[in-house]
């Protein structure tokens, strides 16, 4: 690459550096686009609540999930980073995400 009037802009090894497999760049809870969703789709008429857009490593997902659970007092499960709750839990997943630091929003109307 060619230095043209000083500017350097990969150039730098930090720049052209990849994170490693076992390297974990999360990015922070207040900065997630965490969104919560009431839907029927795909679940044979039944109401599930949607929780997707998390950042986490697996272990506090599934704390998280725990979480959850015990506040709506129903199931839950988690799914290729989705969190699914087994009914209409849109506030108490709302209030419950607010308290760990994230900032969510509702999705689907």
């Amino acid at each position: 690459m060619e230095k043209r009037n000083g500017w350097q802009e990969f150039t730098q090894g930090e720049s052209l550096r990849r994170p490693e497999p076992g390297e974990s760049a999360t990015t922070p809870r207040a900065q997630q686009r965490v969104r919560v969703q009431r839907t029927k789709a795909g679940k044979g008429g039944k109401t599930v609540t949607l929780i997707h857009g998390l950042d986490l490593p697996e272990a506090d997902a599934k704390a998280l999930l725990r979480t959850l659970k015990a506040r709506a007092g129903s199931g839950g499960t988690l799914k290729d980073g989705l969190i699914e709750l087994q009914g209409d839990q849109v506030a108490a997943a709302l209030a419950l995400l607010e308290q760990e630091g994230f900032r969510p929003k509702r999705a689907g109307g």
